[in-house]
């Protein structure tokens, strides 16, 4: 029997370990089921799973064959670079779960990271809409791109309007990781011989109690804004003071907000109740 399509992303173990499946075709002899076949089909006992053709099929690849696919990292949001791919390049990209590309300067498939051995670990595929280009949804094993930055949309058309030299790079970030890159720079001006101006972040970064103190009053008041039945404006207001402490406490303890979703990604198909319960055992066994 082949795998669909929704089962290929989620378990691709199976090929990735060379195991083979058999069925039997009309004259009763038994052949090889691979889901992520080659696209040439080379061996012609090789079934390829029909509804991948058809996944492939639906794509409006362009006149050279190719759609525009982006690479996204998945807990962040980050775009992390942009390239093309082909019918084959998105193949090998949902049966290795490497992202893959076509390289239009040298006419074959690249994976990112085949060299530097930063790659990109796919988690989930996305067309959009018109069928025209990709999403390749996943985790970088390290920086994308190739100068080192962690990833390739680095330049602000609005900073170089607004100013001829920019110093340094400015990473494309949205609003939670612009402010966790706001608390990281408080936190390096702290070990530079001119802090530069005050700041309640610093202030916060220099006393632990001060900080458990403003977080727990935060979330007391987020938690007022329920039992008040307060209006939406305000609970957001005070989930916004909840995150902006926390993250300044998660910067004292060199954690990524990247980290935490992580974690919580990993929960998404776990039972919160018997994720409390793994925590209570795991904590018994250490005591």
């Amino acid at each position: 029997m082949t795998i669909s399509y929704a089962h290929m992303l989620q378990f691709s173990t199976s090929f990735l370990n060379g195991k083979l499946s058999f069925t039997s075709d009309n004259k009763g002899r038994r052949t090889h089921v691979l889901p992520f076949a080659s696209l040439e089909r080379p061996d012609k006992n090789i079934v390829v799973d029909p509804k991948v053709d058809s996944l492939l099929d639906s794509v409006k690849w362009d006149d050279k064959g190719l759609a525009v696919a982006i690479a996204q990292n998945v807990d962040t949001g980050a775009i992390l670079m942009q390239g093309f791919a082909n019918r084959e390049a998105v193949f090998t990209t949902l049966s290795s779960r490497k992202a893959t590309f076509f390289s239009r300067s040298r006419s074959t498939l690249w994976t990112k990271g085949e060299t530097s051995n930063n790659f990109i670990n796919i988690h989930d595929v996305f067309l959009d809409c018109d069928r025209d280009s990709i999403i390749y949804l996943g985790k970088p094993d390290g920086p994308t791109c190739h100068t080192g930055a962690e990833t390739c949309y680095y330049t602000s058309v609005f900073d170089s309007l607004k100013q001829q030299e920019i110093e340094g790079n400015r990473l494309a970030l949205t609003s939670l990781y612009s402010l966790e890159s706001t608390i990281s720079q408080r936190k390096a001006e702290l070990a530079e011989e001119e802090n530069g101006k005050p700041s309640w972040t610093k202030r916060l970064l220099l006393n632990d109690k001060l900080l458990c103190s403003k977080i727990r009053e935060e979330a007391n008041e987020l938690c007022q804004t329920l039992e008040n039945n307060e209006d939406k404006s305000r609970t957001a207001s005070e989930m916004a003071d909840v995150l902006y402490h926390a993250m300044v406490l998660l910067a004292v303890k060199d954690v990524k907000v990247e980290d935490v979703l992580q974690v919580l990604r990993q929960r998404f198909f776990q039972s919160g109740i018997e994720e409390k319960k793994s925590r209570v055992s795991k904590k018994s066994e250490q005591d």
